[in-house]
């Protein structure tokens, strides 16, 4: 895809948008689904290129599933047979530019008799996963990194896995927390893991235990400590929410032109973490209100934006949105708790701070967040650094400072493929 010319806002935005299914949820269903015994149907599934690449990759491993789409466009997976645990030969899966679903992918390989290689793109194996092969080994799996440093690709088969306690750090990614305990179930005795120190992104433990909670087993966590019993996934109906985190960038793009904007369907996605992001452009002044199941965003245009001060630890994807609003407020914005998003898709502080920069924007990098400071903000070309929240953003960003291009606007097929053709409809 060619680089995007974002068309500056003339007028106050007035729109409409239901975004794609949660791609966080969408993803923790598949696993859960792929591990029951029954068939299960999970509607509102997203097309972007994370799902596809586990739905992919779960075909591979055995399972039967198949992709039905509605006449609006509204698509469901049916996941018919599970994987094939007992398979002995060796399968290779491809986990793309995901990192989510290569680490739940890894925790899944070890379940398997037969060797799995996890491999993806080459910017998916500069992220960390250390941490979740360690802890696998620990359980008895059999683990090989193929790479000196630790990361993909990996060949992971089952040898001696078992259940029992394990301590995993909590600083690095909720994600191989979640991975591991949707395989707890199947462990003999079940697993219990304690987490060393603060645990990022909290509140993504919390949605793994609630879908996994939907498709028939219990786990908790109190106190640092998650208990999975052992036990058995059943099949089920499943509904996939909006996706919150992509609806903060049709949320900033009111924010910062002006306008309203109705999120459709947002109230049924309170279990996702960046479904407070509303409640943040509150603070900064915006007017939300909450009609049924949908979010309506309100900002009248010339009614300046205040900075806030905000712990974004459990809500670390929304940041992108949140720092290029704060670039058009009066006043100070200080974001802190997000220091481990240095090792996300792309580095989301340095390389954020960096090209806000180029426009103009005031903003330093802090141990563990982001200062922003009003300044004056001029056009320019932004990178995006493989990074489809970056893109996004920028996009937004560009309804207030022109001209301004995006680089590599394609990347957005991660979560949103369809990002830019109703982006182009937002601003008439």
């Amino acid at each position: 895809m060619e680089n995007a010319t974002i068309p500056p806002a003339r007028a106050p935005l007035d729109f409409v948008v239901r975004v794609p299914g949660s791609k966080s949820v969408a993803n923790r269903a598949l696993i859960c689904a792929s591990l029951a015994r029954e068939p299960s149907a999970i509607r509102g599934i997203p097309d972007g290129d994370d799902t596809a690449a586990l739905i992919e990759a779960l075909r591979a491993l055995g399972a039967a599933i198949i992709i039905d789409e509605d006449s609006d466009g509204t698509r469901a997976v049916r996941v018919l047979t599970p994987v094939d645990l007992d398979s002995a030969g060796e399968l290779r899966v491809d986990a793309r530019l995901a990192g989510t679903t290569s680490r739940f992918l890894a925790a899944l390989a070890a379940l398997r008799v037969g060797p799995t290689i996890v491999d993806g793109a080459a910017s998916l194996r500069s992220r960390p996963i250390a941490n979740l092969l360690d802890s696998l080994r620990v359980l008895g799996a059999e683990v090989q990194s193929l790479d000196p440093n630790m990361s993909l690709p990996v060949r992971i088969r089952r040898g001696n896995l078992g259940g029992g306690s394990i301590s995993v750090s909590g600083s690095v990614s909720s994600q191989f927390v979640s991975a591991l305990a949707m395989i707890g179930p199947l462990l003999a005795g079940g697993l219990t893991i304690v987490v060393e120190g603060e645990l990022v992104s909290a509140s993504y433990i919390d949605l793994t235990l609630s879908v996994m909670d939907i498709f028939g087993v219990h786990a908790c966590i109190s106190d640092g400590i998650l208990t999975c019993a052992e036990g058995t996934y059943t099949g089920c109906i499943f509904d996939i929410p909006p996706d919150a985190s992509s609806a903060t960038y049709p949320a900033a793009a009111v924010a910062i032109a002006g306008g309203t904007v109705r999120l459709v369907g947002l109230g049924a996605s309170k279990a996702q973490p960046d479904s407070s992001f509303p409640d943040l452009l509150g603070r900064m002044g915006c007017l939300i209100v909450r009609e049924g199941d949908d979010v309506v965003i309100t900002r009248e245009r010339g009614k300046p934006l205040q900075g806030i001060t905000i712990n974004m630890r459990d809500m670390s994807d929304a940041v992108p949105a949140l720092a290029v609003v704060a670039t058009f407020a009066i006043s100070p914005t200080i974001i802190t708790g997000i220091g481990f998003i240095r090792g996300k898709e792309s580095d989301r502080l340095g390389d954020l701070a960096r090209e806000l920069s180029r426009v103009g924007a005031d903003i330093a990098v802090l141990d563990d967040g982001l200062r922003i400071v009003p300044a004056p903000l001029h056009g320019g070309t932004l990178s995006t650094y493989h990074d489809h929240r970056l893109a996004m953003a920028f996009a937004v960003l560009g309804l207030g400072v022109s001209p301004l291009v995006v680089n590599d606007p394609g990347v957005v097929s991660k979560s949103w493929p369809t990002f830019w053709r109703e982006f182009r409809g937002w601003v008439k």
